[in-house]
């Protein structure tokens, strides 16, 4: 059995996230593994798998900063707002000015309050949004906070004499839809606009420059975690070092007395183990989990 920690992958085009998760559990011969937020079948990157006590770390990786390169389409509007889908509209692009894109997407990025794609594994009702729209149904999603802290232009590309391919790098909060800054852009430019690819390059400090692909994970299974429990950890959370007590309290979700450090933390016991990962709250340092061996 592999070692509880974290897997960066390099997700390949054409599997679902759940289809990693499957593959991973078989060459680490689990059945605990999870992932730390969702990449469409489309997408490549960046996917944190978590393995054993650490697929309780993943609900932090979930809500981390997301950085991504992808590339826009404009003058064709999908069904799903991206290439996976069935075209719905056409209308030539081939007039839309370079300025006149750079400052379309300029003013998506910032603080905005984006719709999720209506085909998005959002739930309503209990089903997935998704589904609704594949068995017909006509979804609206409210729409949700987000922050774009980077949306650049990197390429304007003018290839086919209808419609003009964007390259463009986004860093933004978790929640955030790329599809639907395509549409979006598309919307305002008003000759609609999909995403034909796109690749994650980072989720939170994990980058594509320590993401292993599937085979050469299968080259080494099972021995696939590359981030055990406390080095991931130690990675992702400010650390805190505890006393003997300390540790003996902790380890029962007992509070310690605050250090004053802005949470949520990761506290380490004398031997250098992760005990709990910790926020400060009406006067306690609290776990938020118990992460110590039983």
């Amino acid at each position: 059995m592999s070692t509880d920690g974290l897997i960066v992958v390099d997700k390949p085009g054409g599997m679902t996230s759940h289809d990693v998760v499957a593959r991973i559990r078989r060459l680490a011969k689990t059945r605990r593994v999870g992932h730390g937020g969702t990449l469409d079948p489309m997408a490549t990157g960046v996917l944190v798998i978590g393995v054993g006590r650490a697929t309780r770390l993943l609900t932090y990786v979930i809500g981390a900063g997301k950085s991504y390169t992808g590339t826009i389409r404009l003058g064709q509007t999908t069904v799903t707002d991206d290439a996976e889908g069935d075209v719905t509209a056409t209308v030539p692009a081939g007039q839309v000015t370079d300025e006149a894109i750079r400052s379309a997407l300029a003013g998506l990025s910032g603080e905005v309050d984006q719709v999720p794609s209506a085909v998005s594994a959002i739930k309503i009702d209990g089903q997935r949004a998704y589904k609704r729209v594949r068995d017909g149904e006509s979804v609206e999603l409210p729409a949700r906070r987000v922050t774009i802290s980077r949306l650049e232009v990197l390429a304007i590309r003018r290839t086919e004499p209808d419609v003009v391919d964007v390259d463009v790098d986004v860093t933004c909060s978790s929640g955030t839809y790329i599809r639907a800054i395509a549409r979006d852009a598309g919307l305002v430019l008003g000759v609609g606009g999909h995403l034909t690819a796109l690749r994650r390059t980072a989720v939170g400090g994990f980058t594509l420059a320590e993401a292993a692909t599937l085979d050469e994970l299968e080259q080494r299974a099972p021995d696939v975690v590359n981030l055990p429990l406390d080095a991931a950890a130690d990675r992702f959370f400010a650390r805190r070092e505890a006393t003997l007590d300390e540790a003996r309290v902790l380890s029962h979700g007992g509070p310690l007395t605050p250090a004053g450090l802005t949470g949520p933390y990761a506290v380490f016991g004398p031997a250098g183990g992760l005990i709990a990962i910790v926020s400060e709250r009406d006067g306690r340092a609290r776990a938020e989990i118990v992460l110590a061996p039983a």
